[in-house]
């Protein structure tokens, strides 16, 4: 199925800048792309996206909100232009690389697949190369991207996607609906309520094994002072009282550790052999 990227803005130009390079330069020509601006008040905003639309090989929709709807607001509505394609919820402060967006595809036509998640250096529970860390942004991304690249694709279950970079399947959101801005307003906790849910009618959230994009984190949505935890952690944990559970029961196993030591290996070789290199 065709896959759609939604990309919401708000302000976090320097980011927003990288995000739209690496974009142009990793995803397939031609491929829908949706970009929100969710009332930046950054004046240097809407010419850098209008000089995105202008010069792109993309097909890029651009959208400007009168007002602020916040995350959940506006992924929405990017979830609903896509019409019936798969979507891929990508944050501004993000760079993806080359090979993202065939191997998110990929994951997504896997049976029951409802969302996608890829290896990423900030990326909580798929964070590579510590588990559960806030890793560096990495000089050599690419590299590394191509390292995950050349591993076998498993797509072992997560109990929630993280939403950085997030693959939904369209038939997924026909059958339990989009992010509920009801219940959680602005942003935060939305992604995981979306997952359980996902889980509760018989679906999956995976892990796209042999996918790398790069997340510096804290430049999406961040001017507007929103925070995880707090009163939406409690909503979702009295919805759902075995997330944390399932959380925590998830990273005291690690099932992930091998993958994660193997395309450590897998980097390593290209980089003490690199006529061997796939980059």
């Amino acid at each position: 199925m065709a896959l759609t990227v939604v990309i919401p803005v708000h302000n976090a130009f320097e980011l927003l800048m990288r995000c739209l390079d690496a974009l142009d330069s990793c995803t397939p020509p031609r491929t829908p792309v949706i970009v929100i601006d969710d009332a930046s008040n950054d004046s240097r905003i809407r010419p850098l996206l209008r000089d995105f639309a202008e010069n792109t090989p993309l097909a890029p929709m651009l959208l400007a909100n009168e007002r602020n709807l916040g995350f959940v607001g506006t992924v929405n509505q990017g979830m609903r232009i896509a019409d019936e394609n798969d979507v891929v919820l990508l944050n501004s402060d993000t760079e993806v690389t080359p090979g993202w967006y065939a191997a998110i595809q990929r994951a997504l036509a896997q049976p029951h697949v409802a969302t996608a998640t890829p290896f990423s250096n900030h990326a909580e529970i798929c964070s590579w190369p510590e588990f559960v860390r806030h890793n560096e942004v990495p000089e050599d991304k690419n590299r590394i991207a191509a390292a995950f690249a050349t591993l076998q694709p498993s797509y072992p279950e997560l109990p929630t996607a993280v939403g950085f970079c997030m693959g939904i399947a369209r038939s997924a959101l026909n059958e339990i609906g989009d992010f509920d801005v009801a219940t959680f307003g602005r942003g935060y906790g939305e992604e995981n309520d979306f997952c359980c849910r996902a889980r509760g009618h018989g679906w999956k959230n995976v892990l796209v094994d042999d996918a790398y994009v790069v997340h510096a984190g804290g430049g999406s949505f961040a001017p507007l002072g929103l925070a995880p935890g707090g009163e939406n952690l409690r909503r979702l944990l009295a919805r759902y009282p075995n997330y944390a559970r399932d959380v925590e029961a998830f990273i005291a196993a690690d099932p992930l550790r091998e993958l994660r030591q193997a395309a450590t290996q897998r980097l390593h070789n290209a980089v003490q052999h690199p006529a061997q290199s796939p980059v």
